[in-house]
């Protein structure tokens, strides 16, 4: 359900004039594995240090990054997360709360505040943040929302527009439309004015009609790199499909954006990525990999398009922190209609 707060007015906090506890709860992952490796302990509460906010998390969402953490898979991912065990202890990557208090030099937020953000440890009761990396919530989001829109937003958006560089009029085509990405991506192409070609499964194609593809493509019956049609700008969020295939379905200035891909345990998508750049060699369309990165201004102007009633995430299910366990296993095992939302 949407709650509806006032813009200027922050949401009232007990603990924002209260001592704060001195631990909290939050999803441990002490090693590498499947779900069954994480466990809710008693940690204690961060101290934002200059530059950072705490947070009360109200809610969090998982995405397709935490699986990969939580996996430890493809291993070349080791080498930046902790080779042995995960260097993160916590897992979670987006939040949504109230600001409880912030550190030396933070003018922009204060305590009752509404954010949404990308962080780090985010599966808690509390989490600190840079204050960089946190908007004030869209004022017409739950907490629910708000938490689904950080990583998955900014992954749509920057793949469309900033490295896709849609354009109003233009043809763009979303594979793997029914995600966490792609049903933003969907509402995030229309809202730039793009004609909108959606690919995925029978069972989600009505919902991805709902949020404003022009057509569906349904992968179980078709396959969308043998049809004839061209676009300007490919999102593919899976991955699977022949390069010399999905570069035929550009136009000659066209874009293929890979924010996915099928790979071996080990290296995952990196040779696809490299074979893509040799393929950018030849004249004519271009392809590249996407890194999203957490942006502020991002997330305001994804705050923006929420206010405008231009995107609304979409949520298939909500856990409780005590299962964040089974939280992570309903995504690792795919398919997926939008977000999984961690309620705190």
């Amino acid at each position: 359900m949407t709650t509806t707060r006032s813009a200027s007015a922050p949401i009232p906090s007990q603990t924002a004039v209260q001592a704060l506890p001195a631990t909290m709860r939050a999803v441990v992952q002490p090693a590498y594995g499947g779900p069954e490796v994480l466990r809710i302990e008693a940690v204690a509460v961060p101290v934002p240090g200059p530059g950072e906010v705490l947070v009360r998390v109200h809610a969090a969402a998982v995405c397709k990054g935490d699986v990969h953490l939580l996996t430890g898979k493809p291993y070349l991912l080791r080498l930046m997360f902790g080779l042995r065990r995960p260097s993160h202890g916590v897992a979670g990557q987006e939040v949504a709360g109230v600001v409880e208090a912030t550190g030396a030099g933070v003018t922009a937020f204060a305590p009752g505040h509404a954010v949404f953000g990308q962080v780090k440890q985010g599966f808690a009761e509390y989490v600190c943040v840079p204050a960089t990396q946190l908007a004030a919530m869209p004022t017409n989001a739950s907490f629910a929302e708000a938490a689904a829109l950080p990583v998955s937003g900014m992954t749509a958006l920057q793949g469309l527009r900033d490295t896709g560089k849609l354009q109003a009029g233009q043809r763009a085509l979303i594979v793997g439309a029914s995600g966490g990405v792609g049903t933003m991506a969907v509402q995030i192409a229309r809202a730039h004015g793009a004609e909108v070609t959606a690919v995925c499964s029978t069972r989600h194609g009505e919902k991805v009609r709902s949020l404003g593809a022009d057509r569906v493509i349904d992968y179980t019956r078709e396959d969308w790199s043998a049809r004839p049609e061209q676009y300007d700008v490919v999102l593919d969020l899976v991955g699977d499909r022949p390069l010399a295939a999905c570069r035929s379905r550009l136009t000659p200035t066209g874009v293929y954006v890979a924010s996915a891909g099928e790979g071996g345990e080990w290296f995952g998508p990196m040779f696809r990525l490299v074979a893509m750049s040799l393929r950018n060699a030849l004249p004519g369309p271009r392809m590249t990999s996407l890194m999203a990165a957490p942006r502020q201004a991002d997330l305001q102007f994804l705050a923006s398009l929420v206010e405008a009633g231009k995107l609304r995430p979409v949520i298939e299910r909500q856990f409780a922190l005590a299962e964040a366990a089974a939280a992570l296993g309903h995504m690792a095992a795919g398919h997926t209609q939008g977000k999984v939302v961690i309620a705190v």
